[in-house]
């Protein structure tokens, strides 16, 4: 099994957008995010870490400006936290290796897959397409992925 890391090439290389989101647990602006309309099928990992996060086939259209998701890849990697900033009470996402502010999760997704909602900035993800997800060391994870 691929091991994923936090490393400080990995901060180092981050856009600013990318290290206020991730590092800063900010929000990147509605509508804004480089994978809001992104219909590719393929797997979103963490930027910082590279572990597998959320397929292509759980993304849905949920009309709130940031690209969503019905469920996690590996329930593991995905911590969730109380979080009452901006007095909300929300639950935060956060990637367990790579330890990134990823979004929040709601609890008004598809009723039909689960109920849930995972908000996610795409400043805190990275796209691997199907085709490269081989040769990336995702191809245990190809059978959550919808064929092209």
């Amino acid at each position: 099994m691929k091991e994923y890391t936090r490393t400080k090439e990995a901060l180092a290389g981050l856009t600013h957008e990318q290290r206020r989101v991730t590092q800063e647990s900010g929000t990147e602006a509605p509508g804004s995010g480089e994978y809001l309309e992104n219909r590719e099928a393929g797997i979103y990992v963490d930027i910082v870490s590279g572990e597998p996060l959320f397929a292509s086939s759980d993304k849905f259209d949920s009309g709130c400006g940031w690209p969503s998701f019905t469920k996690p890849i590996v329930e593991a990697f995905v911590n969730e936290l109380r979080d009452t900033s901006y007095g909300m009470s929300r639950t935060e996402v956060r990637s367990v290796h790579g330890d990134s502010h990823l979004g929040h999760v709601f609890t008004d997704g598809p009723a039909n897959q689960g109920g849930l909602r995972y908000c996610i900035n795409s400043a805190s993800l990275r796209f691997i397409a199907r085709e490269d997800m081989q040769d990336e060391g995702y191809g245990e994870y190809l059978n959550q992925v919808e064929e092209v």
